[in-house]
């Protein structure tokens, strides 16, 4: 499975960008989709996820500001994030995992698209 994210950048405070994230290969196993992100200097946390039945979760830094929606015809997942803070700062990357949302299940990594957010 390879997974390729765009739509990362530099966004002020209070504004907006949406990452999409497109799965080619072996994509029939995969049940969950979702986005982690690397802020400078930490590790790596869980920022939103949906699985192929349209179950999501969120990280409590992302709920009420970012919104996760895939659409399976084109297996492809976005993340639309609203109200951005200096603190969303980080290296998101798109992940798939056959099972769940955490870490440990994680089966695939995309490369990482960077999102900074400053004035």
């Amino acid at each position: 499975v390879q997974l390729q994210a765009s739509g990362g950048g530099l966004v002020q405070p209070g504004g907006s960008l949406r990452l999409s994230c497109a799965a080619s290969g072996s994509i029939f196993s995969i049940n969950t989709m979702g986005w982690y992100r690397q802020p400078p200097g930490n590790v790596r946390e869980l920022v939103a996820a949906i699985t192929s039945g349209g179950i999501t979760k969120y990280a409590d830094p992302a709920k009420g500001r970012f919104t996760i929606s895939r659409d399976n015809a084109k297996n492809t997942v976005y993340l639309q994030m609203n109200s951005l803070k200096p603190e969303d700062t980080a290296v998101y990357y798109c992940t798939a995992a056959r099972g769940s949302w955490a870490f440990q299940d994680i089966d695939y990594w995309g490369k990482g698209t960077q999102v900074t957010v400053s004035s």
